[in-house]
Formats: C-alpha cells, sequence, structure tokens
C-alpha cells in the first residue's frame, strides 16, 4: 500500500486513510436508502436499485482509487437523481428506461471529454480566486444540506426556511419522533466540535458514531418513538446480515427508441444530466483539493484525468446496471478533514459500499441526524479557506462572493460555478482588466449565458 498509493509522500499512513474511508461511507450512506425510494417511484425496482447504486458507487471508487490516486468517493448524485425521477419521468411522463439511456449516453459523452482533456482544460482555466470560492460555498452548501437532514432548518410559507419550532411539536405530538432528533443534532455538533477542539483522531466518525448511539439509548428509554409513515425509523438494525437484491429488473434496460423519435427534447435532457454532473463534480473536486492543500503552486490537481475519467466511467456503468447519475461526492470532505490524502480512502469507502450489499440493515441503520453534525462541522472547516480570498480586490472578490452565496441559496454547485464565472468575465471586460481572462473562460461563460437563455 505504501508503495502504490504513496503514503509517506502524500503525509499520511494507512489508519488515517482507513479512518478517512469509513468516515466518508458513513457521511454518504444515506444514497443507499434515499436512491432507491426515490427512483422507486418512476416504478423500478427498489430492490435492484439498491444493489445497482452500491455496485456502481464501489466501482467508481475504486475507479478513482487505482486511476487518481485520490481520496474522492462517488455514488449516485442527489439532485440528479430527484431531475431523473420527478422531472424527467414523472413531469416529462417518459419511461425510466429512457431516462437511463439519458445518463448512458452522458457517461459516453464524459468518456470523450475525459479523454480529450477537456474537462481537465476547464478545471485549469478557472481563476484562484473562484476555485477557493468553490470550496468556501460548498462547505456553506453542505452545512445547509446537514440542517436540512436533521430537520432543524424546515420549510415556512411567509419566510421560506425557518428553524424548527419545538413548541409547534409538542404541540402536534411530534416531538418523540422529530424534536429529540433535533436536540441529538444539537449534541452531535457540540461533541464533535469539542473532539475536533481537542483533536482527538477520528473526531468526525467518533461523533457520528456517538450521535447515533444517544440516539439508540433514547429509543431504548423511550425517549424517541419511531414514526416511518414520517420518515423517523427505528435506530436499531433489525437484522445484521442480509442477501442483496438481484439487480437483473434493471440492469441494461436501455431504449434507444426516443432518440430517433424527439431527437432535440432527448438532447436537452441529456444535457441538463451532462451539465449538472460536469461542473458539480468539478466544483467538488475544486472544493475539496483546496481545502486539502492539493492543488500545486498553479491551482492544478494531480491525477485531476485519472479522477475525471473515473467519474465518467461511474457514470456509464450505473447506467447500464440500473441508477442515476454516478458522481463525486461533497461528503468526500468529511473524510478529507480526517486526513485522507490518497486513493486508499476511496479503496476503503468502495469496499463498505459492497460490504452494504450484505450488511444493508445495519448501515441503513444510520440516521441523517447522525450524519449532520459531520457535515455541520466539515462546512465549517471549507468556510476557513475564505480568508485565501483577497477582498481588498474587488475584481476577484465580488465574483468569488457570487460563487459562495449561489451555492447553498441556489442549491447547486454548479450553478454557484456558473454565476462566478459569468460574473468574473464580465466585470474584467466592463473594467478594462482582461489580461487575466483565458480564451476558454471566455467560452465557459457564453456557454453558461446560453444554458440560462435556452434550457
Amino acid at each position: 500500500m505504501e508503495r502504490f498509493f504513496k503514503l509517506k509522500e502524500h503525509g499520511t499512513d494507512v489508519k488515517t486513510e482507513v479512518i478517512a474511508g469509513i468516515t466518508t461511507f458513513m457521511t454518504m450512506a444515506y444514497i443507499l436508502a434515499v436512491n432507491p425510494s426515490m427512483l422507486s417511484v418512476t416504478g423500478m425496482d427498489q430492490g435492484a436499485v439498491f444493489t445497482a447504486t452500491a455496485l456502481a458507487s464501489a466501482i467508481a471508487s475504486f475507479l478513482m482509487a487505482f486511476l487518481a490516486n485520490l481520496p474522492f468517493v462517488l455514488s449516485a448524485g442527489m439532485g440528479l437523481n430527484a431531475y431523473f425521477a420527478f422531472t424527467v419521468c414523472l413531469g416529462m411522463g417518459l419511461t425510466w428506461e429512457i431516462a437511463l439511456t439519458a445518463v448512458f449516453v452522458e457517461g459516453i459523452i464524459f468518456i470523450i471529454l475525459s479523454l480529450t482533456n477537456v474537462r481537465e482544460a476547464i478545471f485549469n482555466a478557472i481563476p484562484g480566486s473562484l476555485k477557493i470560492a468553490v470550496s468556501v460555498g460548498i462547505g456553506l452548501f453542505i452545512a445547509f444540506i446537514g440542517l436540512q437532514n436533521a430537520k432543524i432548518v424546515v420549510l415556512n410559507e411567509s419566510t421560506k426556511v425557518a428553524m424548527f419550532s419545538f413548541t409547534s411539536s409538542l404541540k402536534a405530538g411530534t416531538f418523540n419522533s422529530e424534536g429529540i432528533t433535533v436536540i441529538l443534532t444539537f449534541l452531535g455538533i457540540i461533541i464533535t466540535a469539542i473532539l475536533v477542539i481537542k483533536q482527538i483522531k477520528g473526531n468526525i466518525l467518533i461523533g457520528i458514531i456517538a450521535t447515533w448511539l444517544l440516539g439508540i439509548v433514547c429509543e431504548i428509554t423511550g425517549l424517541y418513538v419511531p414514526n416511518p409513515e414520517a420518515g423517523f425509523y427505528s435506530l436499531i438494525p433489525s437484522a445484521i446480515i442480509s442477501m442483496p437484491a438481484s439487480v437483473a429488473p434493471t440492469f441494461m434496460k436501455l431504449d434507444f427508441s426516443y432518440i430517433t423519435t424527439n431527437f432535440l427534447n432527448f438532447v436537452v435532457i441529456m444535457f441538463a444530466f451532462l451539465f449538472v454532473d460536469m461542473f458539480d463534480t468539478l466544483g467538488t473536486l475544486i472544493g475539496c483539493a483546496s481545502k486539502a492543500d492539493m492543488l500545486d503552486k498553479d491551482g492544478k490537481l494531480e491525477g485531476i484525468k485519472g479522477a475525471l475519467f473515473s467519474d465518467a466511467i461511474g457514470t456509464t456503468v450505473g447506467a447500464m446496471l440500473g441508477t442515476s447519475t454516478i458522481t463525486t461526492f461533497v461528503e468526500s470532505s468529511s473524510g478529507i478533514a480526517e486526513g485522507g490524502r490518497t486513493g486508499l480512502t476511496a479503496v476503503v469507502s468502495g469496499s463498505l459500499f459492497l460490504l452494504a450489499l450484505f450488511l444493508s440493515p445495519i448501515f441503513l441503520a444510520i440516521p441523517s441526524f447522525a450524519t449532520a453534525p459531520a457535515l455541520v462541522i466539515v462546512g465549517f472547516m471549507m468556510m476557513q479557506q475564505v480568508t485565501k480570498i483577497d477582498f481588498n480586490d474587488l475584481l476577484e472578490a465580488i465574483p468569488a462572493f457570487v460563487t459562495i452565496m449561489a451555492m447553498p441559496f441556489m442549491y447547486s454547485i454548479s450553478e454557484g460555478i456558473s454565476l462566478g464565472v459569468i460574473s468574473y468575465v464580465i466585470l474584467h471586460v466592463c473594467t478594462g482588466k482582461t489580461k487575466k481572462i483565458t480564451p476558454l473562460m471566455y467560452v465557459l461563460a457564453l456557454l453558461f449565458i446560453a444554458k440560462y437563455a435556452l434550457v
């Protein structure tokens, strides 16, 4: 492992990488429960989607390790699976087989773009200030996701979002399911923060497990009462071992007939998958690599070509197996925060995805309120990068602020990159400071503007 992953060269060791891999997996294990549930509304077999998601995640993560030697882990992307299920299938009335075909074609195009260095060139063309801003924006974004997952941040008719109301929960009689989990999340954040401050090794992973165990104690004592109809399940695993469901109901169920009958509409659907996947992945790689000081003096990431290629193959294989777009997960930042610096982190996480096929009751019992503190604390860690932005240079600072602001407020990494690039180019052109703008930045800005105008 030392020779293959070059652990000493990257300032890490086996123990650190293993802890990082476990931490990353535990912060993203929810996808194994969420993705099958979400895609099942299209008529897809839930068990087959679970198996397909676990297998595709493992394959893509192993490729990331062996082709790029980077600590990034991949799985079915949130947002992209929602677009797959609720927009393409339920909204447009298309079959899930057609949607899988769009994902498959997107993956093939990604493979071609990765082989021709287009995606790598885009990564390298983004200015340093925007790369830092992406890291900060992702930090705020994943902290917001954590607060939402824990129900601390809830929908509100007048203000759109608001803090969870304990008074309303008590009146509605939901305190023992919903209210107690919010309290447990706050306790988890405090526990994890103390561990981080004291620099305890494995602090984020310990925080997840500690929060989960507190929840189990609350369930045993009756403080927490599961309510499956409201999305609050038992925290105690129902079993230890289970056999994985067959992937046959979704394997190679591609339908290319729609391309010949509705080519333009198919292109629009495929382009939406393509765009979001490309820039979510680039944003995650930029943000996490910036946080871990993995970028060189020119802002380039060693192994970026292999990382993008792994992502592209993962998407293609995932579509063949029967799951929505596979992408690099922003939760990889939790493992990086634990010290993960090489592909060994990805190997550990990928192995756990395979193990989850047989130990699904245990992994699916980990509640979102237990992983939420990890996302909040990692968000704080990524937010620290904001001090590297020169706010006295307004030409650099304003586009950086736009990038940071857009990600959590618009709930999209790709939107943050789009608006950041557009504002960066426009402000530099309008002030006559065009020397810093590369030709590819002009192309990206025009493409992003066209996207908003046409799609």
